[in-house]
């Protein structure tokens, strides 16, 4: 048994190592191929098995199949048949148990589809033929069956040589078919790139197509052009041959020419004539719109001052300024703003404060009741208030100051609620929080060019001071010129109402920069100090002047008004309880300074109101410097700033009580400054 199964082994390893060469055959076909026989055709190039006669008794069956070998010519159809089978065709009866798990174990072979080959020039060897069929062997007889096994192993051995030679040259078919493919992709990639230049050269001959059409074209109109031109200067040859006929015909009548040409300049002089009139009558008629549209200026100031008059020539704003971070929010109701008349779409103009009365704290420890206090003026600002918001309602009072009405601005209120910010505005130079002075020059410049065309030219000249315990300061002044000389207030000149600042600065402006730098400059120069309600308090008041001057010199006209900003210093009053250390003692001074002048400011504007005789303007700098801002020919408007703390509305209460003062105070028509 042993010489059995080793040749059935060998059987096997021989199939095993065949599969693997199938699947390496190519799908390409091959030319010239005439290898087309279907599976039936392989099938019948085999022979038909040998069958036993079948034993007695109960062996096993088993048929040992033996195809004949094919021709070489048809290997590879055969190869193809073969690679579709999974095992090989059983013809007959099941061979032995031996021989059968040998054929079961086989590993199958997947299809692989057939590729077309050309006819070897060797045929494979002939099919065995007259081999006699073996008898039905006897069960007894493992002799003769290991005979017929060697038989058909031997059978097999030829069959996997046949199939060797086969498969080499599909190898070489395929190597072949490779190499042509080869040959062919690379002559497709010439003619991809011969495509392309012709491509590329068609186009190109396209564009010069294109181009040389055009150029035809071109000529073609240039020579339409100079066939034109050649007529045109034939017709003017003949015209001139013509003319010069005619010369030669009218040298006889030089006489009526003559004639004819006087004519013509009669003719051309009334035309002229004509021509100036129309001219006198355009001039004339300009000179009309000229006056009317002075008229109607005239009549827009008249009309615009007689709104500022409407609206009182004392005017008092109110503006609190917000909560700043790390102050304490005031209780609900602190401070109320009642809407307008006309509900809450009309700004407000009333304002509600409260205040707890601790005096009138009983014994037994009940709450002090609570004492409101209203207030009315022409406007109030809440904290929420933009800056444009705020000088869009005193747009139309600076517009005056342009008109020739001498125009003054207050800025009061106690130390901290925010007088300097709405003058001067916030720091770092944020359009959002310009003051009233940049926004107030920006609106001068823009109005006066816009008055430039009707024939106005106005000149603007700018001076900053400050006073400080009743002295005068430059705060314009710089380098050398700082502490150089006494400021003393003096009239211009002999007869004249208008005062100077002597060694004071006087800055021609025409632009919003010139003015940022003076103020930038007038911030570096303003006495402050550390109090009690702000780290940097302004101690003095401090005092923007624009001279403003126009005229009309077609009309001869003139006029001119000061417009003055005023940022007064802190109007707290001055604590008796509080020890006066050295540095108290300067603070001091400062206060009464500063509460002397805010009084004065108030007796000027009651005796203004009162028509008295005698106005004490010389009782204070600030009123004699304002003297003539604060008289029945100017108008005059005070913000009055409080601060929205609780801790603060004992002075809140008496700025506002102040304010409220000053609102009812009216003061005489105002009267425009024209020459």
């Amino acid at each position: 048994m042993e010489p059995q199964r080793s040749a059935l082994l060998e059987v096997k390893g021989n199939v095993e190592l065949k599969t693997p060469l199938v699947k390496a055959s190519s799908r390409l076909p091959l030319p010239g191929s005439r290898l087309k026989r279907g599976p039936e055709q392989m099938e019948n190039a085999l022979e038909p098995a040998k069958k036993r006669t079948r034993v007695q008794g109960a062996a096993p069956k088993m048929n040992i199949s033996r195809p004949r070998a094919p021709p070489l010519s048809t290997a590879a159809h055969t190869q193809s048949q073969t690679a579709a089978q999974k095992v090989p065709k059983k013809t007959g009866p099941r061979c032995s148990t031996a021989f059968a798990s040998v054929v079961k174990n086989q590993k199958p072979v997947p299809a692989v589809p057939a590729v077309p080959a050309q006819k070897p020039a060797t045929s494979a060897a002939p099919p065995v033929v007259g081999v006699k069929k073996p008898g039905k062997r006897p069960a007894w007889d493992l002799k003769g069956q290991l005979c017929d096994v060697n038989a058909e192993l031997k059978r097999c051995r030829e069959k996997t040589q046949t199939l060797d030679q086969e498969n080499q040259q599909l190898r070489d078919q395929l190597k072949e078919a490779q190499q042509q493919a080869k040959t062919l992709g690379t002559e497709r990639s010439t003619l991809k790139e011969e495509l392309a230049r012709v491509q590329a050269q068609a186009e190109q001959g396209q564009q010069e197509l294109g181009s040389l059409s055009a150029r035809v074209l071109e000529l073609e109109e240039r020579l339409g052009t100079q066939e034109g031109l050649v007529q045109a200067l034939q017709k003017e040859q003949l015209e001139l041959q013509e003319e010069r006929k005619v010369l030669a015909t009218r040298l006889e009548e030089q006489e009526r020419r003559l004639q004819t040409s006087e004519a013509a300049l009669s003719s051309s002089q009334a035309e002229v004539a004509s021509l100036q009139q129309e001219t006198a009558a355009q001039a004339t008629l300009l000179a009309e719109r000229g006056d009317r549209l002075h008229g109607l200026e005239m009549e827009r100031r008249r009309l615009h001052n007689q709104l500022q008059e409407l609206k009182g020539n004392i005017r008092v704003f109110c503006r609190v300024r917000p909560v700043l971070a790390g102050e304490p929010s005031p209780s609900p109701g602190f401070l109320l703003f009642p809407p307008g008349p006309a509900g809450l779409s009309d700004p407000p103009t009333r304002l509600s404060l409260s205040r707890s009365d601790d005096r009138r704290g009983t014994l037994s420890g009940a709450p002090a009741p609570i004492t409101r206090h209203d207030f009315s003026f022409d406007r109030v600002f809440p904290p929420g208030s933009r800056q444009d918001e705020v000088f869009e309602e005193i747009s139309m009072l600076v517009q005056s100051a342009l008109d020739g009405y001498p125009v003054c601005i207050f800025a009061y209120g106690q130390t901290g609620s925010g007088k300097t910010f709405t003058m001067e505005g916030g720091p770092g130079g944020d359009p959002q929080l310009e003051g009233l002075i940049p926004r107030a020059l920006r609106h001068l410049f823009a109005v006066a060019q816009e008055l430039s065309g009707q024939g106005w030219s106005y000149s603007f000249v700018a001076s900053y001071v400050e006073i400080y315990n009743e002295s005068v300061r430059d705060l314009l002044a710089t380098g050398t010129r700082k502490g150089q000389g006494v400021c003393e207030i003096r009239r211009a000149g002999p007869g004249s109402e208008e005062l100077t600042v002597t060694n004071a600065r006087y800055v021609p402006v025409s632009c919003e920069k010139e003015v940022e730098t003076l103020l930038h400059l007038a911030r570096q120069n303003r006495a402050v100090a550390q109090t009690a309600q702000n780290e940097r308090s302004s101690r003095s008041h401090s005092v923007f002047q624009l001279q403003i001057s126009g005229e009309h010199a077609a009309r001869g006209l003139q006029c001119g008004a000061p417009l003055n900003l005023v940022d007064l210093a802190g109007s707290e009053r001055l604590d008796s309880g509080l020890a006066l250390g050295p540095g108290e003692r300067d603070r001091l001074r400062e206060t009464q300074a500063i509460n002397s002048s805010l009084s004065t400011l108030g007796l000027v504007i009651m005796a203004l109101s009162n028509k008295e005789s005698h106005v004490p303007y010389r009782n204070s700098k600030l009123t004699y410097l304002l003297q003539n801002s604060l008289g029945g020919s100017a108008k005059m408007l005070m913000f009055v700033n409080i601060s929205p703390l609780e801790e603060n509305v004992s002075e809140s209460l008496n700025s506002l009580r102040f304010a409220s003062k000053v609102n009812q105070c009216v003061i005489g028509t105002a009267q425009a400054n024209k020459k």
